[in-house]
C-alpha cells in the first residue's frame, strides 16, 4: 500500500532525509507508481510529485540539493489501486478553499467513493480517476459553507468536528488512512493497511513527538529530519516508523490534530464530534 509522511514543527525544518527514507521503501519492492511532497509557507503549499518511482526519480535528489524548509509537510507514495500511472492521480492533492491552501493524501481503498451518488460533490471535482481525489473533493465540500462564510476563518472546533464526522461516514467503506491540512492544522486519521503478515489491519499510521532545546545542539531527529538549531518541537505522522524511536501507534478510526508541532486534540471513532482537547506535554 502507500507510504504518508506528515510533520507538524514549531519552526520551519528540513525534510530531506524522511523522504529519502520513504524512497528506500520504494526501493524495497514497495509503492513505486508515483510521489508526492507538499511543503506549506503560510496559506499556500509548494508542491512537487513524480510519476516515477521515489528511488530513481531526480526530483528526490533536488528536493535533497536544495534544502527545502517548511513547518507544515505532507508526503505520500504511491502504490496505485484505481487509476493510471499520471501526474494528475499522484499525491498529495491541492484545492484553494476560503484563501488557502489545502492539501490531502490518502492510504487505502474505498472505491464506493466513486460508484455512489451520496459521495457526488458539485462545487469540487476531481481532475485524476482515484477514490482518493474523490475523497478529497468531499471533504471540501463538507467544509466550504464553513470557509466561505465572513471573512474570519472557521474555529478550530468547527473544523475538528466537521473532520471527525467526516471520518466516520468514510471509515466504514475500506481502509482510510488520511493527513489533511487547511495550512494551519494537522488533522490525521489512522485505519488500516496492509500489514508485513499479508493482513489488513491496525494501525495503518504511527506519530513521534520529539523536543530539543536550544542549548542542546543536537538534531531533533537525528537519523531522520534535520531542524534548524533553534528550540524546536516536531510531531511525525508515518504510516510506518522511520526511525528505531519508540512511535506510538494510533488505533483503528483514531483521530489527532497538530499544531505547531504540538498535538492539540484526540478522539477515538465513539466519541466522535466531541472536542477533546490534548493535555499532555506533546
Amino acid at each position: 500500500m502507500c507510504e504518508l509522511v506528515g510533520m507538524s514543527a514549531q519552526h520551519s525544518a528540513n525534510f530531506t532525509f524522511s523522504l529519502k527514507a520513504l524512497a528506500e521503501h520504494s526501493d524495497a519492492g514497495g509503492p513505486s507508481d508515483g510521489w508526492g511532497i507538499a511543503y506549506f509557507d503560510k496559506e499556500d503549499a509548494r508542491r512537487i510529485r513524480d510519476t516515477s518511482a521515489a528511488w530513481n526519480s531526480p526530483w528526490t535528489e533536488f528536493v535533497a540539493q536544495t534544502g527545502l524548509t517548511s513547518d507544515l509537510i505532507i508526503a505520500h507514495i504511491r502504490n496505485l489501486t484505481v487509476g493510471e500511472v499520471a501526474l494528475k492521480n499522484t499525491q498529495p492533492f491541492y484545492r484553494v478553499l476560503g484563501g488557502r491552501a489545502h492539501v490531502f493524501a490518502h492510504n487505502g481503498h474505498f472505491p464506493e467513493v466513486l460508484t455512489s451518488e451520496k459521495f457526488h460533490t458539485h462545487n469540487f471535482q476531481r481532475i485524476g480517476d482515484t477514490d482518493s481525489e474523490q475523497a478529497f473533493c468531499l471533504l471540501l465540500e463538507q467544509l466550504r459553507k464553513m470557509w466561505i462564510k465572513g471573512e474570519k476563518a472557521p474555529s478550530f472546533e468547527q473544523r475538528w468536528q466537521t473532520f471527525q464526522k467526516y471520518c466516520a461516514q468514510l471509515r466504514p467503506l475500506g481502509p482510510a488512512n488520511i493527513l489533511y491540512s487547511d495550512s494551519e492544522y494537522l488533522f490525521v486519521h489512522g485505519n488500516r493497511r496492509t500489514q508485513s503478515n499479508g493482513q489488513i489491519e491496525s494501525p495503518g499510521l504511527h506519530w513521534l513527538c520529539r523536543e530539543c532545546n536550544e542549548s542542546s545542539g543536537e538534531a531533533l531527529v537525528s537519523d531522520a529530519l534535520t531542524v534548524h538549531t533553534e528550540a524546536q518541537k516536531v510531531v511525525l505522522v508515518a504510516s510506518v516508523p522511520l526511525t528505531k524511536e519508540k512511535w506510538q501507534p494510533l488505533d483503528e478510526g483514531e483521530m489527532l490534530a497538530v499544531h505547531k508541532g504540538q498535538i492539540i486534540a484526540k478522539a477515538q471513532p465513539d466519541n466522535t464530534n466531541h472536542f477533546s482537547p490534548n493535555n499532555s506535554n506533546c
